[in-house]
């Protein structure tokens, strides 16, 4: 058996495991496990707290201005960092993106006391260089260390791990926050809470091993490439952008986050008090949960031919979409940015709380279904590391640009019903753009795939 240089010890390395086991920490099992606590711990607590609305302040101005600095530079950073990713490996690159998180909520911790929106907004911008080296590291690894058949559970099982840190962060500020049920910013133990997790999680993004170490149960590595040159990933990245895959990507990508502001303050934030808006980021990240759980199983399990399965998949999500977002019309038509509630939902309430709470949980049960629907596609692509983190890094870069401008939009205080409209529009573009997609460029489990050639071996991308 040949041996090669290890990419982080320099020690030689079998090629490929004597005993294989899917609880070795080497397997793409554990790997994907701890990138989701990770992500339980950082971007989890984060939705947590955006999902709050305001970020958890009862003005959501600060919020709002510091989430479009965030996905400013997340846009750029989310492009970039595939490459960053390639260059540097997972263990730097996750840890500098996972400390700009506890900066961030430090910085609401400052503007309770202070409220000066300079210091949330330059955390927000800093959140955004963190976040865009953070998914585009979790994007490689989730879609190119698992089989090329299983990636539909193995993107599940990170969904579920993850979004169980928006469950958990909402208990926080439910349980800090019980006896406040008037309209009042959240208290100091709530940002508290939210950077004792997300140190954890920093400390936590140490143990990822480098895709060159992962090794696959039939013994194949996640790549053959140790760590990239800037000149190559540069060139890579911005052939991208004249990629047709990508391309037919771009109205998905920028639909995928674009309806958070909306969900979060014009729905969570303006129907319900501070404490049930927590119980209510409990369900809808547990919804999350549910939904990436049904899609995965459907995108590996239904048919035999991965093009029918991904078709199925997109509509399946398509049908959920229009059901909900039309459930979202019909709740919309009850209220507007100039005629808001007399009184916030309590979830005491009875039946006045139950159709906007059923309305709020299916909004992240969507959310999980088309963002795990999506990955599932790109990890359709390709099977490399290297060649997947490009692409992830170019659908976190384009959705967070998207969800740059859904934040502004939310500060220039445009119509509820005109943000309910554009996000329903947006998602229902992408769908046919991806069967598309899938139709043209995914291939079937007995055919070749990027990056992997039948025998197993690494071949260079095809742009």
């Amino acid at each position: 058996m040949g041996y090669e240089l290890d990419a982080e010890t320099g020690k030689g390395m079998p090629e490929t495991p004597i005993k294989p086991s899917i609880f070795r920490y080497n397997s793409p099992l554990i790997q994907i496990i701890l990138i989701g606590l990770v992500c339980f711990c950082c971007p989890g607590m984060f939705n947590a707290l955006s999902g709050m609305g305001g970020g958890g302040q009862v003005d959501p101005t600060a919020a709002n201005n510091a989430n479009t600095a965030l996905y400013t530079t997340f846009a750029v950073f989310g492009i970039l960092g595939g490459g960053i990713y390639n260059i540097l490996g997972p263990k730097l690159t996750l840890c500098c993106g996972c400390s700009t998180y506890v900066l961030y909520a430090g910085s609401f911790l400052y503007y309770n006391h202070y409220h000066h929106q300079a210091f949330a907004i330059v955390a927000g911008a800093f959140l955004g260089i963190g976040a865009g080296l953070l998914w585009a590291a979790q994007g490689a690894i989730m879609t190119s260390y698992p089989p090329h058949d299983r990636k539909g559970t193995y993107i599940s099982l990170f969904w579920s791990i993850f979004n169980l840190g928006g469950v958990i962060g909402g208990l926080i500020p439910f349980i800090l926050n019980f006896n406040r049920s008037t309209a009042v910013s959240v208290n100091d133990g709530t940002y508290i809470g939210f950077m004792v997790f997300m140190f954890i999680g920093t400390i936590l993004s140490l143990s990822i091993l480098h895709p060159s170490r992962v090794i696959r149960d039939d013994g194949s590595r996640c790549t053959n490439i140790k760590y990239s040159k800037v000149g190559i990933e540069a060139r890579e990245i911005l052939k991208l952008f004249l990629d047709w895959r990508m391309l037919l990507m771009v109205p998905a990508s920028w639909a995928s986050n674009f309806f958070y502001s909306y969900q979060f303050n014009n729905v969570n934030g303006v129907l319900f008090n501070l404490r049930t808006g927590g119980l209510n980021n409990i369900f809808y990240w547990g919804a999350q949960m549910i939904g990436s759980v049904f899609i995965g199983y459907v995108m590996d399990f239904s048919f035999k031919s991965r093009r029918a399965r991904g078709l199925l998949g997109i509509g399946i999500v398509s049908v959920f979409g229009m059901a909900i977002w039309g459930g979202g019309l019909a709740n919309q038509l009850d209220y507007s940015r100039h005629n808001l509630p007399s009184e916030k939902l309590d979830f005491k309430d009875g039946h006045h709380f139950a159709g906007p709470f059923v309305l709020y949980f299916s909004y992240g049960l969507l959310d999980a279904m088309f963002q795990s629907m999506v990955y599932w596609v790109i990890g359709a692509l390709a099977d490399d590391t290297e060649i997947l983190s490009r692409y992830t890094g170019f659908y976190k870069g384009v959705q967070s640009a998207g969800a740059a401008v859904a934040w502004q939009i939310d500060t220039q205080k445009v119509p509820f019903l005109n943000e309910l409209i554009t996000n329903w529009v947006l998602m229902t573009v992408s769908f046919p753009l991806l069967a598309l997609l899938i139709i043209r460029a995914v291939k079937d489990d007995d055919d070749e795939v990027e990056g992997k050639s039948k025998e197993g071996g690494a071949i260079p991308g095809i742009h």
